[in-house]
């Protein structure tokens, strides 16, 4: 029976392939042996398509079970598909839009092809520069100098799990041409006689320009947090690579749920909100501003859809789960973690006491 997976295994000896951050080629860890992308791709291109056609002629048949337990609802059955391990015939579940995973019984990274039907090709790939290892280690990082962070925390807390993703992502590029209205301010500050005046005057001000964006990036995943996304931003488009498949294993991989389309509104967000801020920078000889009123418009845009490299990691502590996130490329680290209610109410009470001590001091100074 054909698979309904690709499981990539080294031409030589048959273990797992997959491809190693920082270098430029897929690599066994077995026996050391490296290969050129393009081989890859070439030499798993075939099996590819046989088992996209082969999940595609199962879905059309098979047993019918309906006594057997109950009926998924309709959105369970489209969001969850059950593939073939290549390697060792193990069922995967999968949901909707999953493009790379690996098989939880043998470890072997899968390609599920059935799921490239339908989808756009992406145009680019930012292939994994940090290991696992270093993703552990950057965590780790994160905690120190956490002063509020309970000990226990550190100490008996648990990696949950942790996952290399590639993320699909909208690069928006754009020329922009913007007019805003400012009402800027500036203070004087003199003393008249007994009293110490401060006069502040306001001036209406008007700023236009345009600038040129490229590939301001929007993440096409509902499922991924927009704010850790864009926490853990830049990446280095100079790593940008052809997308092939060959980049995918050993990670996991999603195919957008968002739109290009849908997508436009953040990106006109980020767009809007990032001229008009440098229109204001241009007030440099105030002391504020507020916006008045703004026109802002784009022309020539052009989006390119690509796959970015996420390290994602769980840990639990007291029946919770915390989120972390790493820049794959650049090992920027984003995080939430708990606060020690206890260590919270010192502080707290420590600087309440050292402010009113230094009030104490002061009105000593001033009224003997």
């Amino acid at each position: 029976m054909s698979d309904t997976s690709v499981s990539y295994k080294c031409p030589c000896c048959g273990a797992p392939l997959s491809f190693q951050p920082g270098h430029d080629k897929v690599s066994c860890e077995y026996c050391s042996n490296e290969f050129e992308v393009k081989t890859i791709e070439k030499l798993y291109e075939q099996q590819q398509n046989l088992a996209a056609k082969t999940a595609e002629a199962q879905s059309q048949g098979g047993w019918k079970t309906g006594d057997a337990g109950t009926d998924w609802d309709e959105q369970e059955a489209a969001d969850l598909k059950v593939f073939t391990c290549e390697s060792c015939g193990a069922e995967i579940v999968a949901n909707e839009n999953t493009i790379a995973t690996e098989c939880c019984y043998c470890g072997n990274p899968t390609l599920l092809p059935q799921r490239f039907g339908g989808m756009l090709k992406p145009d680019y790939v930012i292939p994994f520069q940090k290991t696992k290892k270093e993703a552990v280690a950057a965590l780790q990082e994160f905690y120190k100098g956490k002063k509020l962070l309970p000990d226990v925390f550190t100490a008996n807390n648990r990696m949950e799990d942790i996952q290399g993703l590639y993320v699909p992502f909208w690069l928006f590029d754009s020329q922009v041409a913007a007019m805003a209205e400012f009402k800027a301010h500036r203070s004087t500050v003199y003393d008249d006689e007994d009293e110490t005046v401060t006069e502040t005057s306001y001036y209406d001000c008007q700023r236009s320009g345009t600038a040129e964006f490229a590939k301001i990036p929007v993440d096409g995943s509902t499922k991924m947090d927009d704010s850790y996304m864009e926490s853990i931003e830049p990446y280095d488009y100079s790593g940008l690579q052809p997308f092939t498949t060959a980049y995918l294993p050993g990670y996991l991989a999603e195919k957008y749920d968002v739109t290009a389309e849908d997508s436009t509104v953040r990106a006109d967000e980020r767009v809007d909100s990032s001229m008009l801020n440098l229109l204001g920078d241009t007030l440099e000889n105030y002391e504020g501003y507020d916006l008045e009123d703004s026109y802002v418009h784009k022309c020539n845009g052009e989006v390119k859809y690509a796959l970015a490299p996420v390290w994602i990691l769980t840990t639990a502590y007291q029946k919770e789960n915390y989120t972390f996130m790493m820049n794959g490329q650049t090992g920027k680290f984003v995080g939430k973690l708990p606060v020690d209610k206890g260590k919270l109410h010192k502080y707290q009470l420590i600087s309440f006491v050292i402010s009113s001590c230094s009030l104490f001091a002061l009105s000593y100074l001033i009224f003997g």
